[in-house]
């Protein structure tokens, strides 16, 4: 799969995102149903996390009579600002679903000051 053009033949679809925070790791959640390990690929270049998959539609007897389910490739793009740890990133997929994990940096994490 060449990762910078989507095939004319086919659409691009977005992943419905959410992102949520808690104690130094923002996470992110993409619904990316029929999407395999073998066909995603998740990137940092610089400031930018991008996130592509592609979702093959083959009929198993070899003609369709009914497709409701789209096929195509996924992207969504991400720009990460400078507390987000580029060598922290983890990537999972389970069950049509990705879970990204950004560790914030220590220095950029709050933390409690000591009153004398």
């Amino acid at each position: 799969m060449n990762k910078n053009a989507i095939p004319s033949n086919e659409r691009l679809l977005i992943p419905p995102c959410s992102i949520d925070e808690d104690i130094g790791i923002v996470t992110l959640t993409l619904e990316m149903p029929g999407v395999t390990k073998e066909n995603l690929d998740v990137r940092v270049e610089t400031n930018t996390l991008t996130i592509e998959g592609q979702r093959v539609g083959n009929s198993p007897t070899g003609e369709w009579l009914l497709r409701e389910r789209p096929v195509g490739s996924y992207r969504k793009i991400f720009t990460l600002d400078e507390t987000i740890d580029r060598n922290k990133i983890e990537a999972k997929l389970a069950d049509g679903l990705l879970t990204v994990k950004l560790h914030i940096q220590e220095a950029a994490k709050p933390r409690k000051i000591a009153i004398n």
